[in-house]
């Protein structure tokens, strides 16, 4: 059962940054994708109505961290605090400026787009930052305690993935533009995806490298969520032009690096240079508490599913004039 609820908790973030990636990637692009304020607002039109949904399953997985494994969160959030804090002041800042840039028609606009842009970004390199310190070892003692050194939160290691994220999200966000963005930015958005590529490859090909030399103790899920993401980067690479067929795959790429922390030592679930280490059994509650989660887990689930299922199939066209903008 334990291994079940750590699947869910999986699936639901993965199932998040394969969404929520490319509202990010937009974010960040925004003032390069389009000068003016009606091709702006066509830009973010694109991904109003997937906006909430796909944040939904980050607050999902979050509700499952804390109610299946709350020893994990308890280590994780005190071992990588600055981070969280720098990831929620993203997310908030990101979230509100896209709701609030077009409450007032005659506004003044520009300082709703930085914020859109900054938001995204420190959300971004977050990520990266918590995840690939997750994948190293968080900088905790002996005992599992956070040790006083926020610097080392910021290792290179970690830099590497918090710079790989911004690249891996910049090119979600441009093959899903190529997809449902207006026609009018189409040559642009071609352009900027093909300077991605490369860094991206470079995050992938450095973080994958670099890690096999540095982290102890993988397993072999590990290594297949590691071919998944090349098989998921190639098909990118040169499925560029059938952008229908990328924007499957570059999603699936933008969930490997959460699903390789997940499986990378499994059944140990959190690590430390140090030594100390925390199983799957460790980190979970008590069957009984699992079990009554579990009454609203399947159900709470396929709602999500479904809803985004619908979300997609009644706006999978590209955005024109005529299309209902959001925001």
């Amino acid at each position: 059962m334990v291994t079940i609820w750590w699947g869910v908790l999986g699936l639901l973030l993965g199932g998040y940054f394969a969404l929520a990636g490319y509202d990010y990637g937009v974010g960040m692009l925004l003032p390069a994708l389009s000068r003016d304020e009606a091709g702006q607002r066509r830009v973010l039109g694109a991904v109003g109505p997937f906006f909430l949904a796909n944040e939904v399953w980050l607050i999902a997985a979050v509700g499952v961290l804390f109610g299946a494994f709350p020893h994990l969160e308890g280590r994780v959030f005190a071992g990588a605090y600055v981070l969280v804090v720098l990831l929620l002041l993203g997310l908030v800042t990101f979230t509100a400026a896209v709701q609030l840039r077009s409450r007032h028609p005659e506004g003044n606009r520009r300082a709703w787009t930085f914020a859109i842009t900054a938001g995204a970004l420190v959300t971004a390199v977050s990520w990266g930052l918590f995840l690939g310190n997750l994948v190293r070892g968080l900088p905790l003692d002996a005992g599992g305690r956070p040790v006083d050194d926020i610097l080392a939160l910021f290792n290179p290691y970690a830099v590497l993935w918090g710079l790989g994220f911004v690249a891996l999200f910049c090119l979600q966000g441009l093959i899903f533009l190529a997809v449902r963005g207006p026609a009018e930015i189409a040559g642009r958005v071609r352009r900027l995806a093909r300077s991605f590529l490369l860094p991206a490859g470079v995050f992938l090909v450095g973080a994958t490298i670099w890690g096999a030399f540095s982290v102890s103790g993988g397993s072999w899920a590990a290594l297949a969520v590691v071919a998944v993401a090349f098989a998921a980067y190639f098909v990118v690479l040169f499925g560029l032009n059938r952008p229908q067929s990328a924007l499957p795959a570059v999603m699936l790429l933008s969930a490997c690096p959460a699903l390789l922390v997940g499986v990378l030592r499994f059944p140990v679930v959190l690590s430390s240079g140090t030594g100390y280490q925390l199983t799957v059994d460790q980190a979970a509650t008590t069957p009984d508490m699992a079990a009554v989660i579990g009454w609203f887990a399947a159900p709470t689930l396929l709602v999500l599913v479904i809803v985004q299922w619908l979300t997609w199939r009644a706006h999978r066209r590209p955005i024109d004039e005529k299309s209902l903008l959001h925001f």
